[in-house]
């Protein structure tokens, strides 16, 4: 482990370069909660609402929704540039509900439902690889049986961007990447430091083709500061790099950063 981050320290100091330079925000950045990402494969998706709260739902591109006669007495429905806001006012059985993209008419099918009890906070992204509404574009290429596109390979320096994006920008300046999907890790404390001077707790993580990209939450525990040091971790990653390679005591509101770490297996297997 030691001699594999001796050898890539240099790259690494170049990566650390190329993540974006942003202000401290406290933690209220790494603590809200993540959009829920969901990609559309022709399946009906399911979505559970809370009666009074209102649930985000972005797609790729602005859509159109067709409410059915039934739920208009009973369901709140405005979309604007892509993102529908939904309010139900009362309980409802699960009911259909079709979505259509204005620019490609992509259709979705949404399963709505409401109940009183519930998570109402979460936002879900939907997800479309042949939406031709993606702000990035994809490059297809048809395999020897022309059954289906490939994505472009993405390098360890885009990938890390586009995990500190995720993360810290504004909402308004996120992008996908075609082909980087969200994969669940369990958001719990972790060992992931010698040392025991920092506690780490992933908080996201990415398939893109065969590397994973998982972003942890670190935060110092003690009451000094502690300066960062890729060779204290434990596991077997490809890269890493630190948000911040300096974190202050303990209760200071630079306390916390985020390591951004590639692995060529799940970050459980990796660690």
């Amino acid at each position: 482990m030691r001699s594999r981050f001796k050898k890539t320290r240099s790259f690494l100091c170049a990566l650390l370069l190329v993540v974006p330079a942003l202000t401290w925000a406290g933690t209220t950045l790494l603590d809200a909660e993540l959009p829920e990402r969901i990609t559309w494969q022709k399946t009906p998706i399911e979505l559970a609402l809370t009666v009074g709260k209102e649930k985000r739902v972005d797609f790729p591109g602005p859509v159109k929704v067709g409410l059915p006669a039934t739920l208009q007495p009973v369901l709140r429905v405005q979309s604007v540039a892509g993102t529908v806001y939904l309010l139900a006012h009362q309980p409802f059985e699960p009911t259909r509900v079709m979505v259509r993209a204005i620019e490609d008419g992509a259709i979705y099918l949404l399963d709505l439902s409401a109940g009183t009890q519930g998570d109402p906070t979460t936002a879900i992204q939907i997800l479309d690889p042949e939406s031709r509404s993606l702000n990035v574009p994809v490059e297809h290429k048809s395999d020897q049986a022309g059954l289906s596109p490939t994505f472009p390979a993405y390098g360890y320096v885009a990938l890390t961007r586009f995990a500190a994006q995720q993360l810290y920008a504004p909402a308004r300046l996120l992008r996908d990447l075609p082909g980087v999907v969200r994969v669940s890790v369990r958001r719990e404390a972790v060992d992931l430091m010698h040392a025991g001077q920092v506690t780490a707790e992933p908080l996201v993580a990415w398939r893109a083709g065969d590397l994973y990209l998982t972003g942890v939450k670190l935060r110092n525990r003690t009451g000094q500061a502690v300066i960062l040091d890729p060779r204290k971790l434990r596991g077997t990653w490809l890269t890493a790099a630190f948000q911040h390679n300096r974190l202050h005591a303990a209760g200071d509101e630079a306390d916390t950063t985020v390591v951004y770490l590639i692995s060529a297996r799940p970050f459980e297997t990796s660690l």
